[in-house]
């Protein structure tokens, strides 16, 4: 059954999902901030700057209004950079019932608390409010072009996940669901971190060897922070998990992986981001992860020599030696 569906977030991943949607017969409206990219992509059909070549359907409509995009929609999905989540849910409030719920396929934390975003949606919309994520191995891209690709539906109400699961799946595109927004939402966030990881390691020239061993270890750390906070080890095995993992952490699209790559070539972050020229999630996710990871009192070592490289000014190539050079333990914990 077609839905009308608000899609905010008019960047790489926003304008792929109102593809999806609207090749399954669902009329979107997608929410641009920028005015002058809205008209742009209303008249011309293609969103030039971060997916050049894809046309929009005819059931897409784009728009700079935020008001006239949500109103009267019967399903929501926020998909601005983790640190305007708040913020949209703000601003959504006022039109968001029970009946619409609300979903969001933005992968972070709340800036300077560590909060996973069910937590401040929650916080927000009030404990019993539907909520649901989409996640897991999906890059933008090849997602609007009609490429096979799976994902999960995490969500609080199990009807409200498997409606979302439903309206996403079909045309090469398919749609797992799970209750564990702990661990959904944990692996898409954390993964971006460890990707920075991996595209030092190659930027440095350290080869394949090491990439295996900063997906595997890092994989751990995550598994470490899930169980800590509650999260389904299962669900961190899976699609939301190690699934996008690996996709973050070897497929050149990712940005986190740019980063990463450009870092250890010896390039700033600063001109590693400009050359980018969209959100990098890693970077404050960095922050957050190790944020989290103090408080629960968990060991994460790939991720601290991240978050040192970005913020401190530590060595990438140092920052190689010294997990290397950590003392024995046992691999299983």
């Amino acid at each position: 059954m077609s839905v009308s569906v608000a899609v905010l977030g008019a960047g790489s991943w926003g304008t792929a999902l109102a593809i999806q949607l609207a090749r399954l017969g669902h009329s979107v409206r997608l929410w641009a901030r920028d005015a002058d990219q809205a008209q742009s992509m209303q008249t011309a059909r293609v969103n030039k700057r971060y997916l050049p070549g894809i046309t929009l359907a005819d059931n897409i409509t784009v728009s700079a209004d935020f008001d006239e995009c949500v109103a009267g929609v019967d399903r929501v999905l926020v998909v601005t950079p983790s640190h305007a989540f708040a913020e949209t849910v703000d601003r959504l409030a006022a039109s968001l019932t029970p009946e619409i719920g609300l979903a969001w396929a933005s992968k972070g934390f709340e800036p300077g608390s560590g909060r996973l975003l069910h937590e401040v949606a929650a916080e927000r919309l009030g404990a019993e409010f539907p909520l649901a994520l989409v996640t897991g191995p999906s890059f933008a891209r090849e997602v609007a072009e009609g490429l096979p690709t799976a994902v999960t539906v995490a969500a609080n109400m199990p009807d409200f996940g498997h409606r979302w699961a439903e309206m996403l799946h079909g045309a090469s595109f398919r749609a797992y669901y799970t209750a564990d927004l702990v661990g959904a939402e944990l692996g898409g966030a954390i993964k971006n971190v460890l990707a920075v990881a991996c595209g030092m390691a190659d930027g440095l020239g350290l080869g394949s060897n090491t990439r295996a061993a900063l997906i595997t270890r890092g994989l751990a750390e995550m598994m470490r922070l899930g169980q800590a906070l509650g999260g389904d080890p299962r669900t961190l095995m899976g699609l939301a998990g190690i699934g996008d993992l690996v996709l973050t952490c070897t497929g050149d699209l990712s940005r986190n992986r740019r980063l990463g790559l450009a870092l250890g070539q010896g390039r700033s972050r600063e001109e590693a981001e400009a050359e980018i020229g969209q959100v990098v999630e890693g970077i404050k996710t960095s922050e957050e992860v190790m944020r989290l990871a103090e408080r629960s009192g968990v060991e994460m070592p790939i991720s601290e020599q991240v978050h040192g490289i970005l913020f401190k000014g530590w060595s990438a190539r140092k920052g190689v030696q010294v997990l290397m050079e950590r003392d024995l333990k046992r691999e299983t914990e």
